[in-house]
């Protein structure tokens, strides 16, 4: 993360949508309620949201949870969390078919399909999920008083990359979940067919940047002061000879950074366009081969890349829910053909 000259980190990749504010107060710094203080150093802001933070545990005084009623003092050191504020974009509600895996009064949870943007924004203002959830949500018989308004969301999926995200209702479901992706405290596992033979489970460590050369992908940086730091894990689920199917689970949520990542071992995404994995990196040169291959590219839109398990606390219960999602039917068809070829 980057800090700037107004005490604020921000963390805006594809999959962390929240900010990090830290204050110290000053040595003359008058009695006053942790919501007041709060509510003049921070834009776009609302007293109901820092007092929602506090519930929520996102509000630290020297590194310690406080509550709503806590005044400031000299020298205090105060840290908090807060879902990061979406760019004001007109959200257009659009009927378009939700898979929906649950759902209740505070969130939920869908499987993105392939080739659906997650947000609107330059090139992509319709035919998002987000205008799919605003439709949605709209036409919902109830709703709850601290009702977000709006799709709250607190991770993202790059547009070919399908599977489970989870999206909040209520400023209270928003703020909460916001802090566990920030804490890292949810369970994120992806399956991903990848170039070439993964010789065993592993981990990767890297910092993650945007690329010096194309601003549209992502490059993994060995100078620690450059780029946010990064950790996968994987591990082999099976083995094709040419290309591996292996479950990556994230440590961390970095802008394609599992894309990038496997890249940086060596096994790029099957099928990734954007990190070489659109052709031909590993097999034979025969004629069956290459027609092989191109066939089963042409069953996916991009990367076989899929979020099949989420885990999270839920905001409200105070239980851990842990969803998993099959595989649709492009990703699949895919490694049937696989196992077909190999005989594996």
């Amino acid at each position: 993360m980057t800090e700037d000259g107004t005490g604020t980190e921000t963390s805006v990749s594809g999959e962390d949508l929240y900010e990090h504010h830290k204050f110290v107060a000053d040595p003359g710094q008058e009695l006053l309620r942790i919501d007041k203080f709060l509510l003049d150093r921070i834009p776009n802001t609302s007293r109901n949201k820092i007092q929602i933070a506090a519930r929520n545990g996102n509000i630290l005084v020297n590194k310690n949870p406080i509550k709503q009623n806590y005044k400031i003092k000299p020298g205090d050191e105060v840290s908090i969390v807060l879902p990061y504020p979406v760019r004001e974009l007109e959200l257009i509600p659009e009927n378009i078919p939700l898979n929906i895996e649950f759902e209740d009064d505070d969130l939920i949870v869908v499987n993105k399909d392939a080739s659906m943007v997650v947000h609107p924004g330059y090139g992509n203002y319709t035919g998002t999920l987000v205008n799919a959830l605003v439709y949605h949500f709209d036409n919902l018989p109830t709703k709850k008083k601290d009702y977000y308004g709006r799709p709250g969301l607190v991770h993202r999926l790059d547009k070919h990359t399908t599977g489970l995200l989870v999206i909040a209702k209520t400023e209270n479901a928003l703020t909460n979940l916001a802090k566990q992706f920030y804490d890292r405290v949810t369970q994120r596992k992806y399956w991903a067919l990848v170039w070439g033979d993964v010789k065993e489970d592993g981990t990767v460590t890297g910092n993650i940047g945007r690329s010096l050369k194309n601003r549209k992908v992502m490059n993994v940086f060995p100078d620690e002061d450059f780029g946010k730091y990064a950790v996968t894990h994987y591990r082999v689920l099976k083995r094709y000879g040419y290309v591996t199917l292996v479950e990556c689970k994230l440590e961390t949520g970095r802008t394609h950074q599992i894309r990038v990542h496997m890249k940086h071992i060596g096994h790029p995404l099957f099928n990734d366009m954007e990190y070489g994995g659109d052709k031909i990196l590993k097999g034979t040169t025969n004629s069956k081969y290459k027609k092989f291959i191109e066939n089963c590219f042409e069953l996916l839109s991009g990367q076989a890349l899929h979020a099949k398990t989420l885990g999270f606390r839920h905001p409200s219960k105070d239980e851990f829910m842990e969803l998993t999602s099959d595989l649709p039917k492009p990703f699949q068809s895919v490694l049937d053909k696989w196992d077909k070829y190999t005989g594996v």
